[in-house]
């Protein structure tokens, strides 16, 4: 894995993150507090319009800040882009991939873009391809694939170059129960060797089974972060995650 720098496990450091768009009254972010350590998987939950996306985007650098500091793996992710991309990998919500080409093909493409060559690149598509259960569908167009398998093979692409931090933003929507059991694995073992992650879900199971902390945000603010047994302990009357999340975020109905 890529590492940089002495920072004492601390693999992702945000202060004060904020994002106010462009003709907007209220920021989509406000002064997000965030520190994720390696092996360690922390989860984002908030209901649509929280800010969850926004978050991810700025972290992984796709959008630049209106204000705050973002560091991964000790380098400063605002001033240098461009150098701490090579420390994370990210599963988008939207299918990162090219229907006519194959699995195998998909898998090469992304493995280039992160700069990986030769037995480099052969054994990180040949690992990704295992990771998602694709080996005996290597060389089928992912056009042919069903959308369990598409979201197997952008979790690869997202993991080739063996990064230290990984950024995961509904990587289980809409897809099969067994494609779902087979992910949630593949995060698991990915976290036993050391990946950071930071993960975004409105599947509670999926909280529960995976992540060791839960920030939970809405309006773009953060309203409350730790454990989940913590969290369930701190604030009386919730039984689990379900009643957490209502209790902090409402219950009323959020479509956009």
């Amino acid at each position: 894995m890529n590492n940089e720098g002495d920072h004492n496990g601390t693999v992702l450091e945000v202060h004060g993150l904020t994002k106010v768009y462009p003709g907007s009254a209220a920021p989509a972010l406000d002064g997000l507090d965030l520190t994720v350590h390696r092996g360690e998987i922390v989860g984002l939950l908030g209901p649509n319009g929280a800010g969850k996306t926004t978050a991810i985007s700025i972290m992984s650098t796709l959008l630049r800040p209106t204000a705050g500091r973002l560091s991964i793996c000790g380098v400063d992710g605002v001033a240098h882009p461009e150098r701490v991309r090579r420390h994370f990998g990210v599963v988008p919500q939207e299918l990162a991939l090219f229907d006519r080409l194959s699995a195998a093909e998909n898998l090469t493409y992304f493995g280039r873009m992160y700069g990986l060559r030769g037995a480099a690149l052969k054994e990180g598509v040949r690992e990704g391809l295992r990771l998602a259960g694709l080996t005996e569908r290597a060389d089928a167009p992912v056009g042919s694939f069903s959308g369990g398998m598409k979201r197997r093979a952008n979790l690869a692409a997202g993991i080739l170059h063996r990064p230290p931090l990984l950024f995961l933003d509904e990587p289980t929507v809409g897809v099969d129960a067994q494609s779902r059991h087979l992910i949630m694995e593949s995060l698991a073992r990915l976290r036993d060797a050391g990946v950071a992650m930071v993960y975004t879900t409105h599947y509670m199971e999926e909280a529960r089974r995976l992540i060791s902390r839960v920030a939970i945000i809405d309006r773009g603010k953060r309203l409350d972060c730790g454990s989940p047994a913590a969290l369930i302990a701190k604030h009386a009357g919730c039984a689990d995650l379900d009643d957490l999340f209502l209790r902090l975020t409402g219950k009323q109905l959020r479509d956009g």
